[in-house]
């Protein structure tokens, strides 16, 4: 049987990206964010972008939208900011409504009861009030649940990212869940990025529109051509160090005003992956801060993902909240490929193991 797929905070399309190229067939994509639309209509064909804010999505909605005889997979992947490992201990009790939107993925699973269930955030989220509420209403649905803490870096996305991915079934216990491989060494920055274009900051590519450097002050352009790859600020001329950096509160962010290796896997991406000044987000041998297409590549979106319209101006905010907010469509991919592999070992054709809901509807 075909698994079916909606995505939920579907943003640019990075996670359906990864489920088409398993073999997953993906139907639609809900997002708040209509800059999304272009990106992930056109990279991902016979996906419908729909904007609409998942807190006010109904079931009928989603039923309307996957195919009788399916094996149907709802996938929600919440902004992970509110469950980042900078969140401040009492999040919980603010008014950030991001943070329950994992109620609101709970209402349409217990609502639409789809065979499947996947999401991706943050590690520290299993240590979140409404991670663990959420993972107990699907047992209590009767979902078998896997989850694990993935290293991205060994499902070939060329990035140090890890992320929690939870599986849920009704069909049987997730058995083998996300495969990483250590067969062969990660990629790296230098492969990823191999081919493009040498830029200076403030520069562009004039043949990729999202192949363009955001320009550096005298000042930080100093400190970028002080930085070594993999170094931190403490490598640079004490004159050329901020008044921060000085104090001892300073030291324990060694990681910002840097330039990545290029032999290793990128650090994390961000939606601030193009300032020189909120990581180590400087290119390994060019003066400059990576580019929105660097950081596609570095999330493992193909180098052809289209995220604006030609002739369109892109504009780097809107592209790196899109960039840095995807799932890795690897990522993505290795997940779509353990869902496949868990409905053909579970003989989802055989009756007797499968939910009645499932059941009633393939022999219809």
């Amino acid at each position: 049987m075909k698994i079916e797929a909606i995505d939920l905070f579907c943003g640019a399309g990075g996670l359906t990206r990864g489920l088409l190229d398993a073999g997953v067939r993906v139907k639609a994509g809900f997002d708040v964010d209509a800059s999304c639309r272009h990106a992930y209509e056109a990279n991902n064909p016979g996906a419908r972008f729909f904007e609409k804010d998942v807190a006010k999505l109904t079931a009928s909605e989603l039923e309307k939208l996957w195919s009788k005889r399916a094996v149907r997979l709802l996938a929600g992947c919440a902004p992970c900011q509110p469950f980042s490992t900078q969140a401040n201990a009492s999040r919980e009790n603010e008014p950030d409504p991001r943070y329950r939107l994992l109620d609101h993925f709970s209402r349409l699973i217990y609502a639409c009861e789809p065979e499947l269930v996947t999401m991706e955030n943050v590690p520290s989220v299993v240590s979140h009030t409404p991670f663990k509420d959420f993972v107990s209403s699907l047992e209590r649905a009767g979902y078998h649940v896997w989850f694990k803490s993935v290293a991205c870096a060994k499902l070939g996305v060329p990035q140090t990212r890890r992320r929690l991915v939870l599986l849920a079934s009704l069909i049987g216990p997730v058995r083998t869940g996300i495969e990483e491989s250590d067969a062969a060494a990660p990629a790296t920055v230098a492969q990823a990025l191999q081919g493009l274009r040498p830029l200076r900051a403030g520069e562009m590519d004039p043949e990729d529109p999202i192949h363009f450097a955001r320009g550096l002050t005298e000042l930080n352009l100093l400190r970028l051509q002080a930085s070594i790859p993999g170094g931190t600020w403490l490598d640079w001329p004490k004159e050329l160090r901020s008044k921060c950096h000085r104090r001892k509160s300073g030291a324990s962010f060694p990681s910002v005003y840097s330039r990545m290796r290029a032999d290793e896997p990128s650090p994390t991406i961000t939606t601030q992956f193009y300032n020189f000044g909120t990581g180590r987000f400087g290119h390994p041998t060019e003066d400059r801060a990576i580019t929105p297409r660097e950081a596609a590549l570095l999330q493992s979106f193909p180098a052809s993902y289209e995220f604006v319209k030609k002739g369109e101006e892109a504009y780097m905010s809107t592209l790196g909240r899109m960039i840095g907010n995807a799932v890795p469509p690897k990522l993505g991919a290795a997940i779509g490929r353990a869902l496949v592999l868990h409905v053909g070992q579970s003989n989802v054709c055989d009756a007797p193991i499968r939910p009645a809901k499932l059941r009633d509807r393939v022999s219809n």
